[in-house]
């Protein structure tokens, strides 16, 4: 019966990730994307409420690669093609499909790494790379962006996304192990990232801060990673 309560928070994770779906295809992208960042509290609260009840169970971790597939892997793939990839006609498409595609490989390789990759993520967090999606389409709303008229950087942008959570780049979990090396270059270089976003967007702070948080995580595990690398060669 302990288990009833974190498979409730981990369907409300697809609750919300069909909500943001149906809203994108009735055109309302301002809701959409606060569903899929509210899929993102109830993704982040199941595991916990599991592990305080001692009700971790493999049909709850099964339960919970599925709906993130649903809620940052389709929902912000369907998002980001009905908001602006369909202009893009073929590539937009195949960014679309690239995104899904690369969630739920990176979804399938985390559960079966669990015992090999300790301390970091390997590869960006699904929900991270929707929720990528989810909070830049907020500020674009809000600033009154047209993503498309900046030439192929959104479509682009979105196969880098899918890439980059199928890569073998470090993300650290913030889980305080010590596991992955955090150099003060990269940590520089986030604050610097997180305030020039904030900024320039200064007039929708919220949007701004949300992007800053996604966008900023997603770039300092390249930046990270690449410093890992010189000073393993060094």
């Amino acid at each position: 019966m302990k288990s009833i309560i974190p498979n409730v928070c981990t369907s409300l994770n697809l609750f919300f990730g069909m909500c943001s779906i149906l809203s994108t295809y009735h055109g309302d992208y301002f809701y959409s994307s606060i569903f899929i960042l509210i899929a993102l509290i109830a993704d982040g609260l199941d595991g916990r409420i599991a592990r305080a009840l001692n009700a971790v169970s493999e049909m709850g971790k099964e339960m919970d690669s599925l709906c993130d597939l649903g809620s940052f892997g389709i929902a912000p793939a369907f998002l980001a093609y009905s908001f602006c990839l369909h202009q893009f006609d073929k590539l937009g498409q195949v960014a679309t499909i690239i995104f899904a595609l690369c969630g739920m490989w990176r979804l399938a390789r985390f559960n079966v790494s669990t015992s090999i990759v300790h301390g970091f993520f390997m590869g960006l967090a699904i929900p991270a790379g929707g929720c990528i999606i989810a909070s830049t389409t907020l500020l674009f709303i809000a600033h009154g962006i047209q993503p498309e008229n900046y030439g192929l950087v959104y479509p682009v942008t979105i196969i880098i996304i899918g890439y980059l959570m199928v890569s073998h780049v470090h993300y650290p979990n913030f889980k305080g192990d010590g596991a992955e090396k955090i150099f003060l270059f990269p940590k520089i270089f986030a604050v610097a990232m997180f305030a020039a976003i904030v900024y320039f967007a200064r007039d929708s702070i919220i949007q701004a801060i949300l992007t800053a948080i996604f966008s900023t995580y997603a770039v300092f595990g390249i930046v990270n990673s690449l410093f890992a690398l010189m000073n393993r060669e060094e």
